[in-house]
């Protein structure tokens, strides 16, 4: 057996994806050092060359050329004078051979247990390079090709060849996949248990709706407008907050494009999921009933337990709850308040002062707060002439904001 064949392990994969040459030289040194130093004590007077190239190896050992007669002859370190001219004539006391060691002197045990250790060895330095590459792209999405379909997963490969795995539990309710077919999915989690590497990838994570409005909205991907929080029910619905610095973007209207043609393409892809995009706010009260998609809602809500209290007219209920509860659920998830929805059958319900923030400036609000008037009907049933004595406001101003409550009950 010739050292080509020793190596076979090593050149069936010297073209591993992502292990560099000078590893894959490493490996072989540090696995031949370990054979040699157990047959001939030292390491310290061999040469191993490996070619990755070839996958083949050379290994010299380098000898002392001593008298015949010397006391201290060590067949590993020395070689005798007339044993070294037998071999090749010229050389003279005091100088360097070296021969070649061939495989087959280690013996045929040694040779089986070096190309395991090599396989395993090749393998393990494969599985840490492509867990530092992808490690660092957690969070990123990758298009795939499906390579195959098991019963509880996907298996899929990028365009390097490196295989991910797509649980059943990661798909999207409805997906369906053959063989060869191109999927995107974020790419989750990447570990490596019991020497095992998994890549996991997911196509129901929020993170992935998230990116994809990066990919597919211009504005979003430039940072022009900011995905504030996501939440899904995959398959089914989800509701995406977006917020933009700049008072010239509408960023829901953007995100949504004319009669819907951005947000189709992200539906598309997650199988007619439905998506409602709602325009982020600071305002608590007034968030909670975009989520809800109702306008015309009294809020109350209790800090402390995190609940808030909706009050709607009573035809909009069914829409506030929607099917299943889908609609309140995730209201309530992408809030942060458990959210309760009440009808007002008169559709006369009082309105919070608070609620109207995008018409009355908040120092107008608190003027009418600090004498005691915290909700429309509160103002409109007061005496025009006790409010102007109570605050310290306009009384053009007044009728102003009168005229607003006003319109609200009509």
């Amino acid at each position: 057996m010739d050292n080509i064949n020793l190596v076979e392990s090593f050149t069936e994969l010297k073209d591993v994806k992502n292990i560099d040459k000078e590893s894959m030289i490493k490996i072989m040194q540090e696995v031949f050092q370990t054979i040699i130093l157990k047959k001939y004590g030292s390491t310290d007077n061999f040469d191993i060359i490996v070619n990755p190239n070839k996958g083949d190896l050379e290994i010299w050992r380098n000898r002392l050329v001593i008298d015949d007669n010397a006391d201290d002859y060590d067949e590993n370190i020395h070689i005798k004078f007339t044993d070294v001219n037998k071999i090749e004539s010229g050389f003279e006391i005091g100088e360097d051979y070296s021969d070649e060691v061939k495989i087959t002197d280690f013996g045929r045990r040694s040779i089986s247990s070096i190309r395991q250790i090599l396989k395993s060895k090749i393998i393990d330095l494969g599985k840490e390079s492509l867990y530092k590459k992808y490690k660092d792209r957690e969070g990123e999405i990758f298009t795939c090709e499906v390579y195959q379909i098991l019963r509880k997963e996907a298996i899929v490969i990028d365009d390097e060849g490196n295989e991910f795995v797509l649980p059943k539990t990661e798909q999207v309710p409805g997906d369906f996949y053959r063989k060869g077919d191109s999927i995107r999915a974020i790419l989750q989690k990447v570990s490596i248990d019991n020497g095992k590497l998994f890549m996991t990838l997911s196509r129901t994570s929020n993170k992935f709706l998230e990116k994809l409005f990066e990919l597919e909205i211009p504005e979003v991907f430039d940072g022009l407008i900011t995905v504030k929080a996501v939440v899904r029910e995959p398959g089914s619905k989800a509701k995406v907050a977006v917020e933009s610095y700049d008072d010239r973007i509408d960023p829901v209207g953007t995100c949504v494009g004319v009669k819907g043609s951005r947000i189709h393409s992200i539906v598309r892809e997650l199988n007619n999921e439905n998506i409602d995009v709602i325009s982020y706010t600071t305002n608590k009260s007034l968030f909670v009933t975009r989520a809800l998609g109702q306008s015309k809602a009294t809020v109350e809500l209790n800090e402390e337990k995190k609940t808030a209290n909706v009050v709607i007219p009573s035809e909009n209920i069914s829409l506030a709850i929607g099917k299943g509860g889908m609609n309140i659920k995730l209201a309530s998830k992408i809030s942060g308040y458990k959210i309760n929805v009440f009808s007002d059958v008169e559709h006369n319900e009082d309105v919070l002062l608070e609620d109207f923030s995008d018409e009355i400036d908040g120092w107008i609000i608190d003027e009418f707060k600090k004498v005691g008037f915290d909700t429309a009907k509160s103002v409109l049933k007061a005496d025009f002439n006790y409010i102007v004595k109570q605050t310290d406001l306009e009384e053009e101003t007044i009728r102003e904001i009168i005229k607003i409550l006003e319109t609200e009950f009509n």
